[in-house]
């Protein structure tokens, strides 16, 4: 059965054209309410009980929900059109992108994947004795509260919650699996009338659910607002010590925690025989969630705030948003360009928000000139995970420009190098746009020259994040063969010095990725360049300091394959005539041993640097004075011999 839309103007405050409607979505179109979240309320219910409806209204989506569940229908799809849409200065049609809207909004979801945590109530509060003591009382009777003070304090006479003194020397975990440590710890004694402190310990170990930081000073953790159960307020502002009070009383129970990220430690390209390659996960993780774990990296999903950053920067994909899945993000992108498009629209602008900017849509709406017409919005849970693959993956799909409207969770520096990198590659029709009053976005989308297409023909990039940004790259510039790149792009090639490079082939057996290579029949060093993920180990490992880097994106098919890097002719065995090692290395240890050093004073001794493997051994053996020889076996005694020595015979 296909889905209905329930349509609304929302007391003909936008317009809409339920048939055309229809008929460039190709689903049945209810009739144009206008008042459906109130005089038309029956209306609604009569629409969800034939299921698989869609409300183009998300305002009011709290009252469809509940309604749906009070008469035991299924639970409706929603779409906002108009604050996304509907409610524009823009006198162009809208129908191309409320249709491309409605295509999105009928895609399946994506599944959620997550954890259970389990929160006790175990709570430590930490601050002066004023304002913690406060705060404990709030709460002790929704948390078991244990009150840590710098220095020992007359507590309050009372049991409802503990009171200890120490300094917190280190705290680690999250929401329901908190472990810190505390020196100078000092337990209270309840005991007898007058109640004293013990003896002061290093050392003190404990764990807890939740921490209120009340001390105003230094978060005890890197990005604390993305820190599950770490609770921080000023001490001096009432109001927000009541709010996370408040929230703290609130932590109680099981929660879902979402799997942000997917791993494949085999891809990963952080370290290899104890040298350190590519960092670039552990240099933005704001949340000290990733840590290293050998030749791959760790995250640890209850620290993990889910961010995005590390996913756009791996170079090899050993490390994708699984929150939704990339291909999901990809399939939403597809989506509405073609929609729009196919419904008659010319270019489309992509503008790229997360809550924060879905917010500001609204309320350019509401109070403001709203979006123009060509300008689709794509909400996303992490703005950092739309990176450099997504931004060009937009752009061959027929988008004229992409625009990502930061936001003040967001990581600046992330945004900044994947818009320069899509730049690189696509041209200027990238922008970050940094601004925090509705109006002003409003303004600068309605102000922009419409931008022309960046591609004649549409085209759907598909594979890992690398494969679609070559593919689209392909379609965006079809006549280039190489783009310069922004250093510490993940895209470039190796470059090797051939007087320097002497094969020894150690970059070959770390390269983590296979992008170098080696010949078995010759002396070579191979090289493929789409491989190539420039985490710099090879050149951390090569004794000869010969490898250099450049960063750029090579379209060409020799990118594809492998091409020799750096190759010499190969040394003939004396012995045998097999081919092994290289020439010029056999000679230069020839000429720097030979008759100069004392293993190879001997002209026999010295000829064995130029023999292969097998000829070396055997003639090691056949020398005088042979290292591999033995005493003289003993000659075999007979029968004879033993009866010769008896006095009978």
């Amino acid at each position: 059965m296909p889905k209905t839309l329930i349509l609304c103007d929302c007391a003909g405050s936008q317009s809409i054209d339920s048939e055309a409607l229809s008929r460039s979505t190709g689903l049945p179109c209810s009739k144009l309410h206008s008042a459906l979240c109130t005089d038309e309320i029956d209306q609604a219910a009569a629409a969800l009980t034939q299921g698989d409806a869609i409300i183009c209204c998300a305002q009011e989506h709290r009252i469809f929900e509940a309604l749906a569940e009070e008469i035991d229908a299924p639970a409706p799809g929603f779409t906002d059109l108009r604050d996304r849409a509907g409610w524009t200065a823009d006198t162009a049609s809208t129908l191309p992108k409320m249709t491309a809207l409605i295509a999105e909004a009928t895609l399946a979801p994506a599944s959620a994947k997550t954890i259970d945590v389990h929160s006790e109530g175990l709570c430590l509060i930490l601050g002066a004795p004023d304002v913690a003591f406060a705060a404990a009382e709030r709460l002790q009777d929704s948390l078991a509260v244990t009150v840590l003070l710098d220095t020992p304090h007359d507590p309050p006479h009372s049991r409802a919650y503990d009171v200890i003194s120490g300094q917190l020397r280190h705290a680690k975990g999250a929401l329901g699996q908190f472990a810190v440590t505390i020196d100078q710890l000092q337990q209270l004694d309840v005991t007898g009338r007058s109640w004293t402190w013990g003896e002061a310990r290093n050392d003190g170990q404990s764990i807890c659910d939740i921490i209120l930081d009340l001390r105003g000073g230094q978060p005890l953790f890197p990005a604390p607002e993305k820190r599950d159960g770490y609770l921080r307020a000023d001490p001096k502002s009432p109001t927000a010590v009541a709010e996370a009070t408040m929230a703290a009383s609130q932590l109680v129970g099981i929660f879902e925690k979402p799997l942000y990220v997917r791993t494949e430690p085999l891809l990963c390209a952080h370290s290899r025989a104890g040298q350190t390659g590519c960092t670039r996960c552990l240099d933005i993780c704001p949340t000290g969630a990733i840590s290293p774990a050998g030749d791959h990296v760790s995250i640890d999903p209850m620290i993990c705030a889910g961010c995005g950053s590390c996913a756009s920067l791996c170079p090899s994909g050993a490390i994708t948003y699984d929150a939704p899945p990339t291909d999901a993000l990809m399939r939403r992108i597809q989506t509405l360009t073609k929609t729009y498009l196919d419904a008659g629209g010319r270019t489309p602008r992509l503008l790229v928000v997360d809550n924060h900017g879905g917010e500001m849509i609204q309320l350019a709406a509401r109070f403001g000139r709203g979006l123009p017409a060509d300008v689709i919005p794509l909400n996303v849970e992490a703005l950092n995970s739309f990176g450099h693959a997504e931004t060009l993956a937009a752009l061959a799909a027929g988008c004229g420009e992409v625009s990502i409207l930061l936001s003040p969770r967001a990581e600046r520096d992330v945004q900044e190098h994947e818009i320069a990198l899509a730049a690189a590659i696509a041209g200027p029709q990238v922008h970050l746009l940094d601004v925090a009053d509705p109006d002003a976005l409003s303004d600068h989308l309605f102000d922009v020259t419409p931008p022309q297409a960046q591609v004649e023909t549409p085209q759907r990039p598909m594979g890992t994040r690398r494969q679609i940004t070559r593919q689209a790259a392909k379609a965006l510039v079809p006549t280039a063969e190489t783009l310069p790149l922004p250093e510490g792009a993940p895209y470039g090639a190796v470059l090797v010095s051939s007087d320097n490079c002497t094969l020894c082939l150690s970059c070959v057996s770390l390269c983590p990725s296979g992008a170098l290579g080696d010949n078995p029949d010759l002396p070579q060093l191979r090289f493929q360049e789409d491989a190539c993920l420039q985490c710099g180990l090879c050149a951390t490992i090569c004794p000869e300091d010969a490898i250099t880097y450049e960063s750029r994106l090579n379209l060409t098919s020799d990118a594809l394959s492998q091409v020799v890097l750096h190759e010499e002719e190969p040394f003939a065995c004396v012995e045998c005539g097999s081919l092994f090692g290289v020439k010029s290395t056999i000679d230069k240890i020839t000429e720097k041993l030979a008759g100069k050093h004392s293993m190879f004073a001997n002209p026999d001794a010295a000829r064995m640097i130029q023999m292969c493997d097998d000829c070396r051994v055997n003639a090691q053996f056949h020398q005088q004075n042979s290292p591999f020889a033995g005493a003289d076996r003993p000659k075999v005694r007979t029968t004879e011999d033993y009866l010769s020595k008896r006095k009978d015979h």
